[in-house]
């Protein structure tokens, strides 16, 4: 993979996009099992995900709210592995651009350049490491440029100004928006405040920016996207659909198929 592959597969998709922003779903890799997971990432991309955000379970994640949390915990507990999990990006990048998410904990017990390297193997696009600050970031930053990886930056209601200009120079891919100040879940809404917050980061910033966290509903997605969002990521409530579904992947295939209809 050259240095830039993954940063040319993700601008591609956003171009590429249909609707007035990018569809991106997120995946929790091995649940409730990983060929499940696998499954539901398939149905993802055939009812209309232009890229594909796969979580790796992990013990601590602070960033997840209980739904998610709950994912990654019985993940886990069915025997998920990161490397189970990367080879189910491998599968699911050969017809959809995927960006893992991981915690740093796990990108650093590897070394930054393997664990790069393992990602850039499989033909996946980006990383989102959403505990690792900028001011310690520029390793994985070298690494991941290295290996044509894509190291996403993360920005919230509480960025400052010069600090989003600051990711907005090491900006890679996209930047996550995050909606609102808290852990992830379901929200019908689009919180207040996200059209500043996506007005203040596009003018410091080169590459899309999508917004996640708390994109619960078809009509949150349109209004995130109304309001300037280049991409909307959505994540609790697929993932609640495939935890309480009979067949997890067509449920959350006809859910997916509802955020891109309504986004187009």
């Amino acid at each position: 993979m050259s240095v830039a592959a993954g940063q040319d597969t993700i601008a591609a998709a956003f171009a590429a996009a249909p609707g007035r922003a990018a569809l991106m779903p997120y995946l929790m890799g091995g649940f409730p099992d990983l060929e499940t997971s696998r499954a539901i990432g398939e149905a993802y991309a055939e009812a209309g995900a232009d890229l594909v955000e796969l979580g790796v379970p992990f013990s601590d994640p602070l960033a997840d709210g209980p739904v998610i949390h709950a994912a990654g915990t019985e993940a886990l507990a069915a025997g998920a592995t990161l490397h189970g999990v990367l080879e189910v990006g491998r599968e699911l990048a050969a017809t959809v651009p995927v960006v893992v998410m991981c915690y740093a904990n796990l990108v650093f017990a590897r070394g930054a350049e393997r664990f790069a390297g393992e990602l850039a193997e499989r033909g996946i696009s980006g990383l989102i490491v959403p505990d690792l600050p900028l001011e310690e970031a520029s390793g994985a930053l070298a690494a991941c440029d290295a290996a044509g990886i894509a190291l996403v930056a993360l920005v919230a209601p509480t960025t400052p100004d010069e600090r989003l200009a600051a990711i907005g120079r090491s900006a890679r891919g996209f930047v996550y928006t995050v909606a609102v100040t808290g852990t992830t879940g379901e929200r019908d809404r689009l919180a207040a405040g996200v059209a500043e917050l996506l007005a203040r980061t596009k003018a410091r910033v080169d590459v899309p920016v999508a917004v996640g966290f708390g994109i619960g509903a078809p009509a949150a997605a349109v209004a995130a996207a109304d309001a300037g969002a280049d991409g909307v990521i959505v994540g609790s409530r697929l993932v609640r659909a495939a935890a309480e579904a009979p067949d997890p992947a067509a449920a959350v295939g006809a859910l997916v198929a509802e955020f891109a209809a309504a986004l187009r």
